[in-house]
């Protein structure tokens, strides 16, 4: 690994000395200066300067699925928006792999992870180094050794057999951080040969599966010796990867991105190219307030990224790269850095122009009736005052100059799991000039903030009537297809007009809909899970609600929250009651 610093990354910074798999495990780390002190900062977001939607090219991780690919549970991927697992069995066995004769191991749990990753929608990349056994673990030869590269060739054929009987592509990442003895412990002379020979193979094998490189513990540079004589090599020999890779750890993509294409376009090879950053943030830098910083500046400088893993053993092959806990029954908790990807799933719509400031950055979009902000930097605290300007170029969220502003912070809790975002502004506030201001008071260097913007919300109780918006998802409560039967659970959708998303709150604390109809918690239930259901209106206690002051809506007979099913934001998320954790999907606005 490189750990040279990229402009931003020099505070600090605690930088790993040794890897396992790619950034998998740490042995030591030498400690940089302490966070910088307390100095307020300003960002901008201008919303009536819009691009393309989001495609959440800063979800990817490296490893973090069971052997079996069996867990985690497919909604800690989905509502992280995941899009790209990089695996080939390391650690598994140790020595492993073909080298040691223990390839099979290897390959199985491979291909159930790049199965179940392409079932929830994502891309797979295919790790060849591991499979080989080239996983940090002393081994008896790398490939080309003496001049013979039958074993390797042998190696070669098995493999993409194997990958050619899923049935299904992947991305062929070819030698892992080669520039490092810790895998690749032979002149870069015999790298290069190396890299040649697999890529005619993997090319004439499947000429449209993409292969990726050079995977380099390094970032882009004019001076970096491996960098150079790499994009000399692959240039003369006409063995260009299709995907440019290097690793930021740590890093700065926006410096890493113009660098690389100094170093394309001196040599001219095509470009633009994608580049993927298939490992970032060090292991100091997974918390909420970097991940944030990473998701903003990755999407700024247009670049794919896969998150490190800095697991060993059993945790390596779990627990979504370190974004995951598990508590004594073994079941997955989110640590805060999960609830940073979850807001940044939840963004829709378009993005918008953000100016950062020396240590902030933000990924900010807008849809129809909601605009997200997710806020990052973790090299300093202080005052963050976020400018919102031309809110009139959003839709549905300005009603008589004003919009309601809910930031919350998301707590790092020392890497523990935490339950939910803690909300520190839900308020009504009047626009100056079509602008705001929203101060987030950033004293933990590790915990980050979200601002959601929404239309204002008509005071509850009193008779009045309105929809109910779930502020994570920014949808609302519906009673699927208006229909009048008892039992129908409710469930999220978009916003409309309609009286089935229309509820007037009566003096007996009853949520009525159609005049006669009640919300209801099925059964009477006060279990989690209990259903929300519309019934008869009768008056007892299971259909009686407090809208409280926090946006929440408890059962008065159950004491539970009304919430949006596991974190759902899609049309269609059942509505259903939960012990309250604080968290945005059990929060709602009323217009």
């Amino acid at each position: 690994m490189d750990i040279t610093s990229g402009p931003r990354r020099g505070t600090r910074r605690r930088l790993a000395a040794l890897l396992v798999a790619g950034a998998l495990a740490v042995a030591s780390v030498v400690t940089a200066a302490s966070p910088a002190g307390a100095a307020d900062q300003s960002i901008a977001v201008d919303f009536s300067v819009a691009g393309g939607s989001p495609s959440y090219r800063a979800s990817g991780w490296i490893y973090g699925m069971t052997e079996n690919a069996s867990a985690p549970a497919d909604q800690w991927f989905r509502d992280v928006k995941f899009r790209y697992m990089r695996a080939g069995g390391a650690q598994l066995d140790s020595p492993g792999g073909w080298v040691s004769g223990k390839y099979d191991r290897r390959w199985n749990a491979t291909r159930a992870q790049l199965l179940r990753t392409r079932a929830l929608g994502g891309e797979f990349i295919l790790l060849v180094h591991d499979l080989w056994g080239a996983d940090g673990y002393p081994i008896s030869r790398f490939p080309g050794d003496n001049g013979n590269w039958t074993d390797y060739d042998n190696f070669l054929t098995r493999l993409i057999s194997d990958v050619r009987a899923t049935g299904v592509p992947v991305q062929w990442d070819l030698w892992n951080e080669p520039n490092i003895t810790l895998f690749w412990n032979r002149p870069q002379s015999q790298y290069l040969e190396l890299w040649r020979r697999t890529f005619q193979r993997v090319r004439a094998a499947f000429p449209e599966q993409l292969i990726v490189g050079p995977s380099c513990a390094c970032v882009p540079s004019t001076t970096h010796a491996f960098w150079n004589q790499y994009l000399d090599y692959v240039k003369a020999n006409n063995v260009v990867p299709d995907i440019i890779s290097w690793h930021s750890l740590p890093g700065d993509p926006v410096a890493n991105v113009a660098a690389a294409d100094t170093t394309l376009n001196s040599r001219a090879i095509a470009h633009p190219r994608p580049y993927q950053i298939n490992e970032y943030g060090a292991s100091n830098e997974q918390n909420p307030a970097d991940g944030a910083w990473y998701i903003a500046r990755l999407e700024r400088a247009g670049a794919d990224g896969l998150r490190a893993n800095w697991a060993g053993g059993g945790n390596l092959h779990n627990d979504l790269g370190n974004l995951l806990v598990r508590n004594s029954s073994g079941q997955h908790q989110p640590k805060g850095e999960w609830w940073a990807y979850r807001f940044y799933g939840s963004q829709t719509g378009q993005i918008v122009s953000v100016t950062p400031s020396a240590n902030y950055d933000a990924f900010a979009t807008k849809a129809a009736g909601t605009a997200k902000i997710l806020v990052g930097g973790g090299t300093t605290t202080g005052n963050v005052a976020v400018n919102l300007r031309r809110l009139d170029t959003t839709s549905g969220i300005v009603e008589n100059n004003q919009v309601r502003v809910v930031a919350e912070r998301i707590p790092y809790n020392g890497g523990g799991a935490v339950t939910g975002p803690v909300t520190v502004q839900n308020s009504v506030v009047t626009l100056s000039g079509n602008g705001t201001t929203v101060n987030l008071p950033h004293t933990a260097v590790d915990d980050t903030y979200t601002i959601t913007l929404l239309p204002p919300s008509s005071d509850p109780g009193g008779g009045s009537t309105s929809v109910l918006r779930n502020v994570n998802a920014g949808r609302c409560l519906d009673v699927p297809n208006s229909t009048t039967t008892n039992g129908t659970q409710l469930q999220l959708w978009d916003c409309g007009t309609g009286a089935n998303q229309r509820f007037t709150q009566t003096a007996g604390k009853q949520l009525q809909v159609y005049g006669n109809k009640c919300l209801d918690a099925s059964g009477q239930g006060t279990a989690n899970g209990t259903q929300v259901i519309i019934w008869d209106c009768n008056g007892q206690t299971n259909q009686q609600w407090n809208v409280n002051g926090d946006g929440t809506v408890t059962g008065v007979q159950s004491g539970l929250c009304l919430e949006a099913s596991n974190f759902g934001t899609g049309n269609g998320t059942k509505a259903q009651l939960w012990a309250c954790t604080g968290t945005s999907s059990q929060r709602w606005t009323r217009s």
